[in-house]
């Protein structure tokens, strides 16, 4: 039998792992696709110069602290090299032009315990709008109907 010390050690250890699954359960990225095109030749990937427009808000209020849309400029980096936070580097692989996704991004993954700009708290979930507008360095291939209209030429 297990003397009661013992049992409450366990007991105590067993209660920690829960709670430290739990909690990492909720430090996840989160990816819904909310428009997917018809047509996609071509797919993002690490080192692709991706054009994108993004809304950024704050989960804990719903207050928007950064949004291209907004300034009707797209923004314009480099996929995977760090140029953008984690959530983004991760969230945005593999879409195609024109798709939209929401994205979910915890702290970790995003501006940590530090905030950001005095418009993002330390430790905030972030959620993002985005959509991918153009591969940049990249083009799709020429499809069967521009070929022949090309051959005609």
């Amino acid at each position: 039998m297990i003397s009661r010390p013992l049992s409450l050690l366990l007991g105590i250890i067993l209660l920690t792992t829960i709670v430290s699954i739990r909690a990492s359960e909720k430090e996840k990225l989160q990816i819904g696709v909310k428009h997917k095109p018809s047509s996609c030749p071509i797919k993002s990937q690490k080192n692709d110069e991706l054009s994108m427009h993004y809304t950024g808000t704050l989960k804990s209020d719903g207050s928007v602290f950064d949004s291209s849309v907004q300034r009707n400029e797209p923004f314009v980096f480099t996929l995977g090299l760090g140029q953008v936070i984690k959530g983004w580097d991760q969230g945005l692989l593999d879409m195609c032009i024109g798709e939209k996704r929401k994205l979910v991004i915890p702290s970790n993954l995003a501006y940590g315990d530090r905030g950001a700009g005095g418009k993002i708290p330390g430790g905030a979930t972030l959620i993002f709008e985005v959509e991918l507008l153009d591969i940049l360095n990249r083009k799709a291939p020429a499809s069967e109907d521009q070929k022949e209209h090309k051959d005609e030429l």
